[in-house]
Protein backbone atom coordinates (compact mmCIF):
# COMPACT_ATOMS: atom_id res chain seq x y z
CA UNK A 1 0.00 0.00 0.00
CA UNK A 2 2.75 2.39 1.00
CA UNK A 3 4.72 1.39 -2.13
CA UNK A 4 1.76 2.11 -4.39
CA UNK A 5 1.24 5.49 -2.69
CA UNK A 6 4.92 6.38 -3.07
CA UNK A 7 4.89 5.42 -6.75
CA UNK A 8 1.74 7.46 -7.31
CA UNK A 9 3.34 10.41 -5.53
CA UNK A 10 6.48 10.15 -7.62
CA UNK A 11 4.39 9.91 -10.77
CA UNK A 12 2.55 13.08 -9.85
CA UNK A 13 5.81 14.89 -9.12
CA UNK A 14 7.28 13.75 -12.42
CA UNK A 15 4.21 14.97 -14.28
CA UNK A 16 4.45 18.31 -12.54
CA UNK A 17 8.16 18.56 -13.38
CA UNK A 18 7.40 17.86 -17.01
CA UNK A 19 4.62 20.46 -17.01
CA UNK A 20 6.96 23.32 -16.01
CA UNK A 21 9.21 23.09 -19.10
CA UNK A 22 6.07 22.74 -21.21
CA UNK A 23 4.77 26.04 -19.84
CA UNK A 24 8.13 27.71 -20.35
CA UNK A 25 8.27 26.43 -23.91
CA UNK A 26 5.23 28.51 -24.90
CA UNK A 27 6.20 30.96 -27.69
CA UNK A 28 7.00 34.49 -26.57
CA UNK A 29 5.06 37.22 -28.36
CA UNK A 30 7.26 40.04 -29.65
CA UNK A 31 5.38 43.27 -30.41
CA UNK A 32 6.89 45.38 -33.18
CA UNK A 33 5.87 48.59 -34.90
CA UNK A 34 6.52 50.15 -38.29
CA UNK A 35 5.44 53.32 -40.08
CA UNK A 36 4.46 54.32 -43.59
CA UNK A 37 7.01 54.42 -46.40
CA UNK A 38 9.66 52.35 -48.11
CA UNK A 39 12.15 53.36 -45.41
CA UNK A 40 10.63 50.51 -43.41
CA UNK A 41 11.36 47.95 -46.14
CA UNK A 42 13.74 45.92 -43.90
CA UNK A 43 10.94 45.51 -41.36
CA UNK A 44 8.47 44.47 -44.07
CA UNK A 45 10.91 41.76 -45.12
CA UNK A 46 11.38 40.60 -41.53
CA UNK A 47 7.61 40.42 -41.09
CA UNK A 48 6.70 38.65 -44.34
CA UNK A 49 9.63 36.22 -44.33
CA UNK A 50 9.36 35.63 -40.55
CA UNK A 51 13.06 36.23 -40.11
CA UNK A 52 12.85 37.08 -36.40
CA UNK A 53 11.02 33.84 -35.69
CA UNK A 54 13.69 31.87 -37.56
CA UNK A 55 16.65 33.61 -35.91
CA UNK A 56 15.12 33.26 -32.45
CA UNK A 57 14.47 29.55 -33.02
CA UNK A 58 18.09 29.10 -34.04
CA UNK A 59 18.98 30.47 -30.60
CA UNK A 60 16.62 28.13 -28.79
CA UNK A 61 13.78 30.61 -28.30
CA UNK A 62 10.29 30.21 -29.78
CA UNK A 63 8.59 33.51 -30.60
CA UNK A 64 5.56 34.81 -32.41
CA UNK A 65 5.32 38.37 -33.70
CA UNK A 66 2.57 40.99 -33.58
CA UNK A 67 3.05 43.91 -35.98
CA UNK A 68 1.30 47.27 -35.77
CA UNK A 69 1.66 50.52 -37.72
CA UNK A 70 1.86 54.04 -36.33
CA UNK A 71 1.85 57.42 -38.08
CA UNK A 72 4.75 58.85 -36.05
CA UNK A 73 7.59 57.98 -33.70
CA UNK A 74 5.95 60.07 -30.96
CA UNK A 75 2.94 57.74 -30.84
CA UNK A 76 5.28 54.76 -30.76
CA UNK A 77 7.16 56.18 -27.80
CA UNK A 78 3.92 56.43 -25.86
CA UNK A 79 3.12 52.80 -26.65
CA UNK A 80 6.64 51.71 -25.69
CA UNK A 81 6.60 53.49 -22.32
CA UNK A 82 3.15 52.10 -21.50
CA UNK A 83 4.50 48.60 -22.18
CA UNK A 84 2.26 48.02 -25.20
CA UNK A 85 5.22 47.63 -27.54
CA UNK A 86 8.63 45.93 -27.51
CA UNK A 87 10.33 47.40 -30.60
CA UNK A 88 9.54 50.89 -31.91
CA UNK A 89 10.79 52.44 -35.14
CA UNK A 90 11.04 55.93 -36.54
CA UNK A 91 13.31 58.88 -37.18
CA UNK A 92 16.34 60.08 -35.25
CA UNK A 93 14.40 62.90 -33.56
CA UNK A 94 11.97 60.65 -31.62
CA UNK A 95 14.81 58.23 -30.81
CA UNK A 96 17.02 60.91 -29.26
CA UNK A 97 14.05 62.41 -27.44
CA UNK A 98 13.08 59.17 -25.69
CA UNK A 99 16.72 58.21 -25.10
CA UNK A 100 17.33 61.46 -23.23
CA UNK A 101 14.07 61.30 -21.26
CA UNK A 102 14.52 57.72 -20.05
CA UNK A 103 18.20 57.69 -19.08
CA UNK A 104 18.63 56.13 -15.66
CA UNK A 105 15.16 54.55 -15.56
CA UNK A 106 13.66 52.84 -18.61
CA UNK A 107 16.90 53.36 -20.56
CA UNK A 108 15.48 53.27 -24.06
CA UNK A 109 18.21 52.75 -26.66
CA UNK A 110 18.46 52.37 -30.39
CA UNK A 111 18.80 48.78 -31.61
CA UNK A 112 20.05 49.52 -35.13
CA UNK A 113 19.62 51.83 -38.08
CA UNK A 114 17.25 50.81 -40.88
CA UNK A 115 18.74 53.03 -43.56
CA UNK A 116 20.33 56.33 -44.50
CA UNK A 117 17.99 58.24 -46.80
CA UNK A 118 17.48 61.87 -47.80
CA UNK A 119 14.24 63.63 -46.89
CA UNK A 120 12.74 66.19 -49.25
CA UNK A 121 10.67 69.23 -48.37
CA UNK A 122 8.39 69.71 -51.39
CA UNK A 123 5.87 72.43 -52.19
CA UNK A 124 3.17 73.33 -54.71
CA UNK A 125 3.59 77.05 -54.01
CA UNK A 126 5.38 78.48 -57.07
CA UNK A 127 6.62 81.43 -55.01
CA UNK A 128 8.59 79.23 -52.59
CA UNK A 129 12.09 78.48 -53.82
CA UNK A 130 13.86 78.37 -50.42
CA UNK A 131 12.57 78.06 -46.87
CA UNK A 132 12.97 81.84 -46.54
CA UNK A 133 10.06 82.24 -48.98
CA UNK A 134 7.43 80.61 -46.76
CA UNK A 135 4.79 83.05 -45.48
CA UNK A 136 1.86 82.96 -43.07
CA UNK A 137 -0.26 81.63 -45.92
CA UNK A 138 1.75 78.40 -46.05
CA UNK A 139 1.44 75.29 -43.92
CA UNK A 140 4.00 72.47 -43.91
CA UNK A 141 2.83 68.91 -43.21
CA UNK A 142 5.23 66.56 -41.41
CA UNK A 143 4.82 63.50 -39.14
CA UNK A 144 5.04 65.28 -35.77
CA UNK A 145 5.72 68.93 -35.02
CA UNK A 146 8.96 69.73 -33.16
CA UNK A 147 10.10 66.11 -32.57
CA UNK A 148 9.94 64.16 -35.84
CA UNK A 149 13.17 63.92 -37.81
CA UNK A 150 11.61 66.17 -40.46
CA UNK A 151 10.77 68.78 -37.82
CA UNK A 152 14.31 68.68 -36.40
CA UNK A 153 15.88 69.01 -39.85
CA UNK A 154 13.59 71.95 -40.64
CA UNK A 155 14.84 73.64 -37.46
CA UNK A 156 18.45 72.93 -38.45
CA UNK A 157 17.80 74.45 -41.87
CA UNK A 158 16.11 77.48 -40.29
CA UNK A 159 19.12 78.07 -38.04
CA UNK A 160 21.39 78.03 -41.09
CA UNK A 161 19.11 80.34 -43.07
CA UNK A 162 18.11 82.85 -40.40
CA UNK A 163 20.95 82.60 -37.88
CA UNK A 164 21.45 81.29 -34.33
CA UNK A 165 18.37 81.52 -32.13
CA UNK A 166 16.00 81.35 -35.11
CA UNK A 167 15.71 77.58 -35.38
CA UNK A 168 11.99 77.64 -34.45
CA UNK A 169 11.10 80.38 -36.92
CA UNK A 170 9.04 78.05 -39.13
CA UNK A 171 7.62 75.82 -36.38
CA UNK A 172 4.28 77.64 -36.28
CA UNK A 173 3.74 76.76 -39.95
CA UNK A 174 4.09 73.01 -39.36
CA UNK A 175 1.17 70.60 -39.01
CA UNK A 176 1.29 66.99 -37.78
CA UNK A 177 -0.02 64.62 -40.46
CA UNK A 178 0.73 61.09 -41.61
CA UNK A 179 2.65 60.87 -44.89
CA UNK A 180 -0.34 59.64 -46.94
CA UNK A 181 -2.61 62.36 -45.53
CA UNK A 182 0.02 65.08 -45.91
CA UNK A 183 0.64 64.19 -49.55
CA UNK A 184 -3.07 64.03 -50.36
CA UNK A 185 -3.67 67.39 -48.69
CA UNK A 186 -0.87 69.16 -50.55
CA UNK A 187 -1.61 67.69 -53.97
CA UNK A 188 -5.32 68.46 -53.66
CA UNK A 189 -4.58 72.15 -53.98
CA UNK A 190 -7.69 72.75 -51.86
CA UNK A 191 -6.01 72.60 -48.46
CA UNK A 192 -4.02 74.99 -46.31
CA UNK A 193 -1.15 72.52 -46.75
CA UNK A 194 1.15 73.97 -49.40
CA UNK A 195 4.26 71.94 -48.51
CA UNK A 196 5.09 68.47 -47.28
CA UNK A 197 8.28 67.29 -45.55
CA UNK A 198 8.07 63.54 -46.00
CA UNK A 199 10.19 60.62 -47.18
CA UNK A 200 10.37 57.95 -49.89
CA UNK A 201 8.30 56.98 -51.77
CA UNK A 202 5.98 59.93 -51.14
CA UNK A 203 8.55 62.61 -51.96
CA UNK A 204 9.33 61.00 -55.32
CA UNK A 205 5.65 60.56 -56.17
CA UNK A 206 5.06 64.24 -55.46
CA UNK A 207 7.86 65.36 -57.77
CA UNK A 208 6.18 63.53 -60.64
CA UNK A 209 3.51 66.26 -60.46
CA UNK A 210 4.64 69.29 -62.52
CA UNK A 211 3.26 71.65 -59.85
CA UNK A 212 5.68 70.35 -57.22
CA UNK A 213 9.22 71.61 -56.61
CA UNK A 214 11.81 70.51 -54.07
CA UNK A 215 12.71 73.20 -51.57
CA UNK A 216 15.09 71.26 -49.35
CA UNK A 217 17.17 68.07 -49.30
CA UNK A 218 18.14 66.89 -45.82
CA UNK A 219 21.53 65.64 -47.05
CA UNK A 220 22.40 69.25 -47.87
CA UNK A 221 21.45 70.34 -44.34
CA UNK A 222 23.48 67.58 -42.65
CA UNK A 223 26.39 67.71 -45.06
CA UNK A 224 25.95 64.19 -46.40
CA UNK A 225 24.11 60.89 -45.79
CA UNK A 226 22.44 60.51 -42.40
CA UNK A 227 20.34 57.89 -40.69
CA UNK A 228 16.65 58.29 -41.40
CA UNK A 229 15.00 55.42 -39.53
CA UNK A 230 16.09 53.35 -36.55
CA UNK A 231 14.59 50.74 -34.27
CA UNK A 232 14.66 51.17 -30.48
CA UNK A 233 13.62 49.31 -27.34
CA UNK A 234 13.76 49.62 -23.56
CA UNK A 235 17.00 48.64 -21.86
CA UNK A 236 15.24 46.22 -19.55
CA UNK A 237 13.84 44.37 -22.56
CA UNK A 238 17.35 43.73 -23.84
CA UNK A 239 18.62 42.65 -20.41
CA UNK A 240 15.71 40.26 -19.96
CA UNK A 241 15.71 38.99 -23.55
CA UNK A 242 19.31 38.98 -24.83
CA UNK A 243 18.64 36.11 -27.25
CA UNK A 244 15.65 37.88 -28.79
CA UNK A 245 17.69 41.07 -29.15
CA UNK A 246 20.49 39.14 -30.87
CA UNK A 247 17.93 37.41 -33.08
CA UNK A 248 16.39 40.76 -34.05
CA UNK A 249 19.73 42.22 -35.15
CA UNK A 250 20.60 39.02 -37.05
CA UNK A 251 17.19 39.06 -38.77
CA UNK A 252 17.70 42.70 -39.72
CA UNK A 253 21.12 41.87 -41.20
CA UNK A 254 19.49 39.12 -43.26
CA UNK A 255 16.86 41.55 -44.52
CA UNK A 256 19.59 43.99 -45.60
CA UNK A 257 21.28 41.20 -47.51
CA UNK A 258 18.05 40.34 -49.29
CA UNK A 259 17.61 43.96 -50.39
CA UNK A 260 21.11 43.95 -51.86
CA UNK A 261 20.84 40.55 -53.53
CA UNK A 262 17.26 40.75 -54.83
CA UNK A 263 15.91 44.32 -55.13
CA UNK A 264 13.23 43.23 -57.62
CA UNK A 265 11.93 40.51 -55.34
CA UNK A 266 11.97 42.76 -52.30
CA UNK A 267 10.14 45.45 -54.27
CA UNK A 268 7.38 42.95 -55.02
CA UNK A 269 7.28 41.91 -51.37
CA UNK A 270 6.95 45.52 -50.17
CA UNK A 271 4.24 46.38 -52.70
CA UNK A 272 2.18 43.36 -51.63
CA UNK A 273 2.75 43.92 -47.91
CA UNK A 274 1.91 47.64 -48.05
CA UNK A 275 -0.77 47.24 -50.71
CA UNK A 276 1.00 49.99 -52.60
CA UNK A 277 -0.16 51.16 -56.01
CA UNK A 278 3.34 52.14 -57.01
CA UNK A 279 4.63 50.37 -60.14
CA UNK A 280 7.31 47.81 -59.41
CA UNK A 281 9.84 49.62 -61.61
CA UNK A 282 9.52 52.78 -59.50
CA UNK A 283 9.99 50.87 -56.26
CA UNK A 284 13.06 49.08 -57.64
CA UNK A 285 14.46 52.44 -58.73
CA UNK A 286 14.08 53.82 -55.21
CA UNK A 287 15.65 50.75 -53.65
CA UNK A 288 18.63 50.91 -56.01
CA UNK A 289 19.12 54.68 -55.84
CA UNK A 290 22.68 55.24 -54.52
CA UNK A 291 21.48 58.00 -52.19
CA UNK A 292 19.30 55.44 -50.38
CA UNK A 293 21.60 53.27 -48.27
CA UNK A 294 20.25 50.11 -46.62
CA UNK A 295 22.43 49.75 -43.54
CA UNK A 296 22.23 49.01 -39.82
CA UNK A 297 25.08 51.48 -39.14
CA UNK A 298 23.94 54.77 -37.54
CA UNK A 299 25.17 57.90 -39.36
CA UNK A 300 25.42 61.51 -38.10
CA UNK A 301 23.60 60.71 -34.88
CA UNK A 302 25.94 63.05 -33.02
CA UNK A 303 25.14 65.92 -35.40
CA UNK A 304 21.45 65.57 -34.55
CA UNK A 305 22.19 65.19 -30.83
CA UNK A 306 24.44 68.27 -30.71
CA UNK A 307 21.79 70.44 -32.38
CA UNK A 308 18.92 69.16 -30.24
CA UNK A 309 20.91 69.51 -27.02
CA UNK A 310 22.19 72.99 -27.84
CA UNK A 311 18.67 74.20 -28.53
CA UNK A 312 16.91 72.52 -25.63
CA UNK A 313 15.35 69.63 -27.56
CA UNK A 314 17.07 67.08 -25.31
CA UNK A 315 18.57 67.64 -21.87
CA UNK A 316 21.24 64.96 -22.04
CA UNK A 317 24.11 64.96 -24.52
CA UNK A 318 25.68 61.62 -25.52
CA UNK A 319 29.47 61.54 -25.57
CA UNK A 320 29.45 59.23 -28.60
CA UNK A 321 26.86 57.63 -30.84
CA UNK A 322 27.31 54.29 -29.06
CA UNK A 323 25.70 55.84 -25.96
CA UNK A 324 22.42 56.02 -27.87
CA UNK A 325 22.45 52.45 -29.24
CA UNK A 326 22.72 49.00 -27.68
CA UNK A 327 26.20 47.58 -27.20
CA UNK A 328 25.43 44.79 -29.70
CA UNK A 329 26.23 47.18 -32.58
CA UNK A 330 28.94 49.28 -30.89
CA UNK A 331 31.56 47.78 -33.24
CA UNK A 332 29.98 49.33 -36.34
CA UNK A 333 31.65 52.39 -37.99
CA UNK A 334 28.90 54.81 -37.01
CA UNK A 335 29.02 58.53 -36.39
Amino acid sequence: MRRRTLIAGLGGAAAAALAVPALRAQPREVRLAEQFGIGYLPLSIMKVRKLLEAEAKARGVEVTTAWVRFASGTAMNEALISDNLDFASGGVGPLLTIWARTRGNLDVKGVASLNSMPLYLNTINPNVKTIADFTEKDRIALPAVKVSIQAVILQMAAEKAFGPGNHTRLDHLTVSMSHPDGMAAMLSGQSEITAHFSSAPFQYQQLADPRVRRVLNSYDVLGGPHTFNSVWAMGRYRSRNPQIMAAFIAALDRAMGMIKDDPEGMAELWIADQRSRLPKDEVVKIIRDPENQWTTTPQKIMAFAEFMHRNGGIRAMPERWQDVYVEDIAHLPGS
